[in-house]
């Protein structure tokens, strides 16, 4: 079973990276850029495991590991 967990700066976090990114797209000449947000992703392959029981693995590991949870939100997609 594959998965991808999309991990993003919660609303009101400051986003130092996404700001050194949009400016250099501006300096690049990409006007119409009005804001950038960075984040991260994780393509995660798992072994023998249902689709309930790899997103309870996926949201632990999350919680755990892979997301800030104070600062950071994360997305599950599952797919076979």
């Amino acid at each position: 079973m594959k998965a991808r967990v999309t991990v993003t700066l919660k609303a009101g976090v400051l986003d130092p990276q996404g700001q050194a990114i949009e400016g250099s797209l501006k300096g690049l000449g990409f006007s119409g850029v009005a804001s950038v947000r960075q984040g991260k992703v994780f393509d995660l392959v798992l072994d023998g495991a249902s689709e309930e029981e790899a997103r309870i693995a996926i949201t632990q590991m999350c919680e755990k590991l892979l997301a800030n949870t104070v600062i950071e939100n994360y997305a599950v997609e599952i797919s076979n």
